[in-house]
């Protein structure tokens, strides 16, 4: 039975999602960069891999845990929902991933990630053109924060800057869109089943996505170490399993504009945590990004003075 939405609590469940994200992305460079393992070791990881790794063992650790708690049957989802389900998992949570990943390999990760942000854009302009919300001065100015605090945040203003390349660019503009479609799919599936169900499932086919495009000779062949494996096992953890269970219930309460809005957090916590952790200092426009962001998650979290009273578009369950 559905319960009714409670916005505070998807702010802390998207807030817990982008603060695992960024414990993720600084463990990954700490562990790339030499300064996670002892002597000054470093993982060399094929960032295909990577990828693979963190949906197919958070779906291999998922499973037996909730054939457990749940039993199959109550795992098992009619054809339609699963096909549902499957293009989530696959056009979304494996898509972006993907793209994601080439966008840096043709360009750089400040590129990626800019092009990656674009997605608030993305899911209002869909919101808008189906009619679900209107294009409020308050939604507009609260995507163009969030996209404009990002792009501080990851410290392009003073550094490298882009870099572009046709390829690379299109595989970012892909992330985005990919990014924007399972914060709006997952959105509606969440309004019938609970995350874990979502969750399984995505995983699910986005492991048998990954291992179409990178078959398991191929993982063999790469002979990695325990030490590789075990990190693999908890980045899978701290990357996709963890992160996406509060993600996915962040959606649960909350409308696509705000949940991707606030997913802008990701690039904030990413600099603060580097910042702790591993003594990478921030510069000054990087912080006003974390603080432009931030603004736009409060802006995006009021009420609109005509859709007062009106409640929330799908009630979720828990």
């Amino acid at each position: 039975m559905a319960n009714k939405a409670h916005p505070v609590r998807g702010y802390l469940y998207i807030a817990t999602a982008t603060l695992l994200w960024g414990i993720a992305a600084t463990l990954g460079r700490a562990a790339f960069t030499g300064r996670l393992l002892p002597a000054g070791q470093r993982l060399q990881i094929d960032p295909l891999i990577l990828s693979q790794s963190r949906t197919t063992f958070s779906f291999l650790v998922l499973l037996p845990i909730l054939i457990v708690q749940r039993g199959w049957r109550r795992l098992k989802l009619p054809p339609a929902d699963f096909g549902r389900l499957v293009l989530l998992g696959v056009l979304g949570v494996a898509a972006s991933n993907y793209f994601y990943y080439l966008a840096i390999q043709k360009t750089n990760v400040a590129t990626a990630i800019i092009l990656q942000y674009t997605a608030p854009v993305l899911v209002l302009l869909y919101m808008v053109a189906r009619g679900l919300q209107k294009a409020t001065l308050q939604r507009v100015s609260a995507v163009a924060l969030a996209v404009v605090g990002s792009v501080l945040a990851i410290g392009v203003v003073g550094a490298g800057g882009l870099r572009l390349n046709t390829i690379g660019v299109t595989a970012g503009m892909l992330a985005a869109v990919s990014f924007s479609f399972y914060n709006v799919a997952g959105h509606n599936i969440l309004a019938r089943y609970d995350r874990w169900i979502v969750l399984l499932y995505t995983t699910l086919s986005a492991a048998v996505f990954w291992l179409v495009v990178n078959p398991p000779w191929k993982l063999a062949a790469a002979h990695y170490s325990c030490i590789e494996w075990s990190f693999l096992l908890a980045f899978a953890v701290v990357s996709v399993l963890a992160p996406f269970s509060f993600y996915f219930a962040g959606l649960q309460h909350l409308e696509p504009t705000r949940a991707i809005v606030s997913s802008c957090l990701e690039p904030a916590f990413s600099i603060v945590i580097a910042a702790v952790v591993l003594g990478e200092g921030a510069r000054p426009a990087q912080v006003v990004g974390i603080v432009v962001v931030l603004a736009a998650i409060v802006l995006v979290q009021l009420p609109d003075r005509g859709e007062r009273g009106t409640g929330t578009m799908v009630e979720p369950i828990e």
